[in-house]
């Protein structure tokens, strides 16, 4: 009788070990990065290959770019008054909308993981920004914008001279063109708005 009482208290006292344990892995699976898990499905994919792994990279990072220059520049025609910025926003969105096609496509092609949202340095950049409001939102979008092409440009010309996929290099190649204008938009806009009186 002692002994199926003890069996139980141990059945039962296993069983809330293992809920707790099953919860806390679930809360922290909503907490890993979608960049995270498209680089570890393509390390898996390409274990055999330290190329192939760099070259899913250049595509996770331009797919990591795309989505907050989409959501960035949806926040931006929502939140600015001014006109310029206004239309920067719509074109960030409109351009790394068809950029964001490409590189599904291209992935695809690849068998190359993506993420499939922003990632958590993204949102937070999202959300430092959306805290800001008039002539503070606009000055902070515009250096964002310029910081964010010059690193996208960056890993874009590292792709195009050093991915060993040729489809890759080329894709990089074709993308810089973009990248540069957008540059040149973003620091003619940025010196517009801090010339601005508040």
């Amino acid at each position: 009788m002692k002994t199926n009482k003890i069996l139980k208290n141990l059945f039962f006292t296993g069983t809330i070990i293992l809920f707790a344990f099953v919860f806390n892995s679930c809360k922290k699976d909503k907490n890993i990065d979608t960049k995270e898990i498209a680089q570890e499905e393509n390390e898996e994919k390409f274990d055999n290959s330290k190329q192939d792994e760099k070259d899913s990279r250049y595509l996770v990072e331009a797919a990591e770019t795309d989505s907050k220059e989409i959501e960035i520049g949806k926040l931006a025609q929502e939140k600015s008054t001014d006109p310029d910025v206004k239309a920067f926003g719509k074109m960030m969105v409109d351009d790394h909308t068809q950029a964001a096609g490409d590189v599904k496509k291209l992935a695809a092609r690849k068998n190359i993981s993506l993420p499939d949202s922003m990632t958590e340095e993204a949102r937070k950049e999202y959300d430092d920004l959306n805290k800001k409001s008039g002539l503070d939102f606009d000055k902070k979008f515009a250096e964002m914008m310029v910081k964010g092409h010059e690193k996208a440009i960056d890993k874009m010309t590292e792709a195009a001279e050093e991915a060993a996929d040729e489809e890759i290099r080329y894709w990089a190649t074709n993308k810089i063109p973009t990248l540069t204008e957008h540059l040149e938009h973003a620091k003619s806009l940025k010196e517009k708005i801090d010339n601005r009186k508040k």
